[in-house]
């Protein structure tokens, strides 16, 4: 009988590693969380046209790499590829921005895009991303941005950099627009690029060929053609991130793959991983919400990479996470030990304290190699003449000592050993 495997570009995260997983998609959100942030928990499939109209039909997201199908009904749905438009989306139909603003939300879990598998590059990709809606304030832009540095900060990650422009706005973007297509006519583009060029000749500026890139090196630049509001916007977003000690570089160049992004734009890209760099990234969107329906509301966030933290982690040698699964590993000898333990393994539980148990009637030798292997740091051992005596032995699996404690006070005994 052939066995399975798990789909092409899917990462899997199981013991140890799951470990460093979960250390970093909390961390992240504790950062997140401090910042007033609720959360919302968005379907993972949603109707086609939300992601046409919101992402924007000349992405590659949407061109060439979403999972989209038609259900039983024969509507066409779409796995989600990003975060934002569904958040838009779930705020105008239940009416989360007629109350106070900003609506700041939250959010985490996988999306999917069909892309080419590489390192970092995963159809099924892991995210966790927050929104800020209904206030276009420069101040909420930077504490955006912040929170995601301070993320990063907390996790120990020191080798990124935040990259940030301003992609201006409908004042000034359609007379950039104007220009930067006029020389974008100029080259010997191919008929794909060509035909990108004339429906949003932005997404030019982020083709990754060395030719391209080389042909657009005098290409006019968003940054020297803001309006003066954009302009004042732009210079108070990296003051108050100056004023929240979050370093930045300048990057005019700078593109978002996604077509929905207006004035503030950013990215925290970590040179420790190869081609596919950027770990996470966001910026403001003043058409979005109008787009899908709702009211003429701004928004700002962000989406992090949280497959690629992890990878930014492992480059920098951090070690995130407790690989431990338990605490405590009680070993039972004998089947009335095994009752007395299971019932002192539910105490301890109950207490807070992560504790498994030898299953399956392994002798001594058998069940210290388990403990061993859990990475509890002490073991529970429960034999007749413990039982007798209304004690257990309590032994520290790194040193090898042991000392003996009553049954009656065992719960006491381990949350001290514990440092609880």
């Amino acid at each position: 009988m052939s066995t399975f495997n798990a789909p092409k570009g899917i990462p899997e995260y199981y013991p140890p590693r799951s470990a460093a997983f979960l250390a970093v998609r909390e961390t992240l959100a504790e950062a997140v969380r401090r910042a007033g942030y609720g959360y919302i928990e968005l379907p993972i499939f949603e109707d086609t046209t939300l992601f046409a109209r919101g992402v924007g039909e000349s992405t590659d997201v949407v061109s060439k790499e979403m999972y989209t199908f038609a259900d039983r009904g024969g509507r066409s749905v779409t796995l989600r590829p990003e975060g934002t438009a569904g958040v838009v989306r779930s705020v105008i139909e239940h009416g989360l921005d007629r109350g106070q603003l900003p609506v700041k939300l939250c959010y985490a879990g996988p999306f999917f895009r069909y892309e080419r598998p590489q390192a970092g590059r995963y159809r099924q990709l892991q995210q966790l991303g927050v929104e800020a809606i209904g206030v276009d304030d420069p101040a909420l832009d930077a504490e955006v941005i912040a929170i995601a540095d301070a993320g990063f900060r907390a996790l120990g990650l020191t080798g990124y950099r935040l990259e940030i422009t301003s992609l201006g706005d409908a004042t000034c973007r359609p007379g950039y627009r104007e220009r930067l297509q006029e020389f974008l006519r100029d080259l010997p583009l191919d008929t794909e690029t060509r035909a990108r060029a004339e429906l949003n000749p932005l997404r030019v500026l982020d083709d990754k060929r060395p030719a391209v890139r080389e042909m657009l090196t005098d290409a006019p630049l968003m940054v020297d053609h803001l309006s003066a509001e954009c302009r004042e916007n732009y210079e108070q977003v990296k003051g108050f991130l100056n004023d929240l000690g979050v370093k930045f570089t300048e990057n005019p160049r700078l593109v978002r793959g996604l077509d929905y992004y207006t004035k503030t734009t950013f990215e925290f890209v970590h040179d420790g991983l190869g081609a596919q760099s950027g770990i996470g990234g966001g910026g403001r969107y003043d058409g979005l919400m109008a787009e899908l329906g709702g009211q003429p509301l701004s928004g700002v966030g962000f989406g992090l990479g949280l497959d690629r933290i992890l990878l930014a982690c492992e480059a920098e040698g951090l070690m995130v996470g407790d690989e431990a699964r338990c605490q405590v590993f009680c070993v039972p000898l004998g089947e009335v030990a095994k009752a007395r333990l299971v019932a002192v393994a539910g105490e301890l539980r109950a207490a807070g304290v992560r504790v498994d148990l030898a299953y399956g009637g392994k002798g001594l030798k058998g069940a210290m190699k388990a403990a061993d292997r859990s990475g509890a740091r002490y073991a529970l051992v429960l034999g007749d003449r413990d039982l007798d005596a209304g004690a257990v032995q309590l032994k520290e699996l790194a040193s090898g000592e042991q000392r003996t404690v009553a049954l009656e006070g065992v719960v006491t005994a381990v949350r001290e050993a514990l440092g609880r």
